[in-house]
């Protein structure tokens, strides 16, 4: 991926459109150009999974995507049959950005479709981050989860719902992009680790992340909405 006027480059992220893409293609306009999209999770409304197609065809740019608790397990297999590429429990190293993802999210009150314990959240994460720290040539670490880390873009009124298991992964990469909790739009850092929800994009809410080419891995993060 070229370098231009020093950004490394720019990722359009999305979250939560549980099956209401009306507003993708403005929110594409108003983000003007960048390198590739990222949609972390609930891609749809508990189903159906042929939904995947009809948002990922809206995109001529590269599409990473995961699903989130209130898309079902089968979702995977509509994933991969998809022009994006499905990032569920693997890697993807595109220019200097090494991508790890893992969709689900730890368990809710709610008993929803695809929950994961925090022990097998943390299985999934600890290989994956470790490979990517140990990479020659990984650079910039970008981790796409739909739940938020335990402590980061999480609180409720009654309290942090996040991951435990994915809160241990926070200052281990540069950024972490996130959404299921859709009151807690907006950014925090944490060490080293910018977090990003992007908020609702069933509801014209999404986020331009800026990755520069720099020693210090500047992040800059532009909330966009339509």
């Amino acid at each position: 991926m070229d370098i231009k006027d020093g950004i490394l480059m720019k990722i359009l992220a999305i979250s939560d459109p549980h099956g209401d893409y009306s507003k993708i293609k403005k929110m594409i306009k108003r983000a003007g150009d960048f390198d590739l999209a990222v949609i972390v999770g609930d891609i749809t409304n508990f189903g159906p999974n042929e939904k995947v197609r009809e948002l990922t065809e809206l995109f001529d740019k590269p599409v990473l995507a995961i699903p989130g608790n209130c898309d079902q397990r089968s979702i995977l297999k509509a994933l991969d049959a998809s022009k994006a590429v499905n990032l569920h429990g693997k890697t993807e190293q595109i220019g200097k950005v090494r991508f790890i993802g893992l969709g689900g999210s730890n368990p809710t009150p709610f008993n929803t479709p695809f929950e994961l314990s925090e022990e097998e959240i943390e299985k999934a994460l600890e290989g994956m981050v470790c490979s990517a720290e140990k990479a020659e040539d990984c650079g910039t670490i970008v981790l796409l989860t739909h739940a938020p880390p335990h402590g980061a873009r999480d609180k409720l009124p009654f309290g942090h719902v996040g991951s435990k298991a994915i809160s241990k992964f926070v200052d281990r990469v540069d950024l972490v992009v996130c959404g299921h909790i859709h009151e807690a739009k907006g950014i925090d850092k944490v060490g080293k680790t910018v977090v990003v929800n992007p908020g609702e994009a069933c509801k014209g809410s999404c986020a331009l992340i800026t990755i520069e080419e720099s020693g210090s891995k500047q992040i800059e993060v532009q909330f966009v909405e339509v």
